[in-house]
C-alpha cells in the first residue's frame, strides 16, 4: 500500500552526520581504513571509572523499575555540584536541573515547551541540526544568524530585524562553540541576555563543551543570570559517554518546569544505572585533564599541516573540533572529496553540510571540519598522508 510520509519529514534534509557514516562505511567495504574526522564520537573507550560503577550499580538497581522522569536526585545533586565547582553557579537541584537523554534529545524536544506556530527560533549557522529541526517539528520557523569568523563566530544581535525579533521565542547560542571552536567572552554573554530579555526571548546556551579547552576555562551563561535563561550539558564529549545518552538541562525555574512536562509526556528517563556512571563522572576531573591533553596534541597535528598547506591557523580555542578555512579557490566540498581519495583516505565535514542558509549566504561555505576523535597516531597518519598528497589536495 502506499504510505503517507507526514510533510515536516518529506521536507527535512537528510541528517549530515549519517551522510558521514555513510561515506565511512562506503571506505570500508572497499578494503580502505580510513581517518575518520567526520562524526565527533570520541574514540577513547569510556573510563574505566565509569565502567566500574555501571557494572555495580546494574546489580543495585536489579529492581529500581522505570527511573526518575527528571532524573533521580542524587544524579540532580551531582549535576549541582559539578557546576557549583567547575563553574561557580549555584542551582537548587529540585528546580533547577533536570535530565536529558543526552543534549541531542534535549535540545530537539526543547522548543516543544515553548513555540507555537508561526513562532520564530534564532539559530546559528554553521550549528548543530537539532537547534533547527527540533524547531521545525514544533510547528516554529528557524530563523538563521550567521557566525562569521570577521564577528569571531559571535552573532550579531543587532543585525537581526525588530519583525523576527518580535516573533522569537527562543535565541540558541553555542559558546564553547561547535564548529567553530570559539569562546564567547563575559561581555557577550551579558550582552545576549540583556539582548533577550529586553525582547521576551528565552536564551539558551548549549554548553555541550565547557570542559574541553585550551587556555581559561569558557565562562557559563549561567554566571550572568538564571531569569529567562537555561544551559545544556552533555557527558558525551567531556567523558567520552556519547553512547550511554546522559546530560541534563539547568537554568530558570520556570523554564525547566515547562521543560520536564515535555519530558514527561514523552520519555522514561535515561536508566538509573547510567546516572550511577554518570555521577563517578562528574566527580572525577584526572580522565577530563587526560583528554584534553590528548585533543592538544592533534590540535596541534593539524594546525601544523594546514600551515604546511598554505592554509591559515585556525587551531580552536575550545572543544574538539578544527574549524578549518580554506582558501578561495578550494571549494569545501571538493576538497573534503579529495581527502577522500584512496591514498589520502581521511573523512572530515564539509562546512556547507553544517550551515543554513543566511540571506543568500551559508556561512560554512570555504570551511571544513575536522573532529579531533581519531587517536594520536591515526592523526599523524592522515597528515602525513595529507602532506604526501598536496598536490592532488590543492589541484
Amino acid at each position: 500500500m502506499p504510505i503517507h510520509i507526514a510533510q515536516r519529514l518529506r521536507e527535512t534534509a537528510a541528517y549530515p552526520f549519517a551522510l558521514i557514516k555513510q561515506q565511512v562505511d562506503d571506505l570500508r567495504a572497499v578494503g580502505i581504513d580510513p581517518v575518520d574526522f567526520g562524526v565527533g564520537d570520541p574514540t577513547w573507550p569510556t573510563p574505566a571509572l565509569m565502567r566500574e560503577r555501571l557494572k555495580t550499580a546494574v546489580d543495585e538497581r536489579a529492581t529500581s523499575g522505570y527511573p526518575s522522569y527528571i532524573g533521580n536526585a542524587d544524579f540532580r545533586a551531582a549535576c549541582a555540584g559539578w557546576m557549583e565547582r567547575a563553574l561557580g553557579v549555584k542551582l537548587d537541584p529540585g528546580t533547577e536541573v533536570t535530565s536529558t537523554i543526552g543534549s541531542k534529545e534535549g535540545i530537539f524536544h526543547f522548543p516543544l515547551a515553548f513555540v507555537d506556530p508561526g513562532d520564530v527560533v534564532l539559530c546559528p549557522s554553521p550549528g548543530y541540526p537539532p537547534y533547527s529541526r527540533g524547531t521545525t517539528f514544533a510547528g516554529g520557523t528557524p530563523y538563521f544568524y550567521p557566525l562569521t569568523r570577521e564577528n569571531h563566530y559571535l552573532p550579531d544581535l543587532s543585525s537581526i530585524p525588530d519583525d523576527v525579533a518580535h516573533k522569537a521565542r527562543i535565541l540558541w547560542l553555542c559558546y564553547p562553540n561547535a564548529p567553530t571552536g570559539a569562546v564567547a567572552p563575559p561581555a557577550f554573554l551579558e550582552e545576549a541576555i540583556a539582548w533577550a530579555r529586553a525582547r521576551d526571548i528565552l536564551i539558551v546556551n548549549d554548553e555541550a563543551y565547557a570542559d574541553l579547552y585550551y587556555g581559561e576555562r569558557p565562562r557559563s551563561i549561567l554566571e550572568f543570570g538564571k531569569d529567562g535563561v537555561a544551559a545544556v550539558f552533555s557527558l558525551s564529549k567531556r567523558s567520552a559517554m556519547t553512547g550511554w545518552r546522559i546530560g541534563w538541562t539547568a537554568g530558570d525555574a520556570e523554564v525547566i518546569a515547562a521543560f520536564r512536562k515535555v519530558k514527561t509526556n514523552i520519555d522514561s528517563g535515561t536508566p538509573a544505572f547510567i546516572q550511577d556512571a554518570a555521577i563517578a563522572a562528574l566527580a572525577d576531573e584526572q580522565h577530563v585533564e587526560e583528554m584534553r591533553e590528548d585533543y592538544r596534541q592533534k590540535r596541534a597535528l593539524l594546525a601544523a599541516v594546514f600551515v604546511d598547506l598554505g592554509f591559515p591557523d585556525c587551531a580552536p580555542d575550545a572543544t574538539i573540533h578544527y574549524w578549518q578555512r580554506l582558501p578561495e579557490h578550494i571549494d569545501a566540498v571538493e576538497f573534503a572529496q579529495r581527502l577522500l581519495h584512496k591514498n589520502i583516505a581521511t573523512v572530515c565535514t564539509p562546512g556547507p553540510w553544517l550551515g543554513d542558509d543566511c540571506r543568500g549566504q551559508n556561512p560554512g561555505d570555504g570551511h571544513v571540519r575536522f573532529s579531533l576523535v581519531p587517536s594520536v597516531a591515526d592523526t599523524e597518519r592522515a597528515c602525513h598522508a595529507m602532506r604526501a598528497h598536496r598536490d592532488m589536495l590543492l589541484a
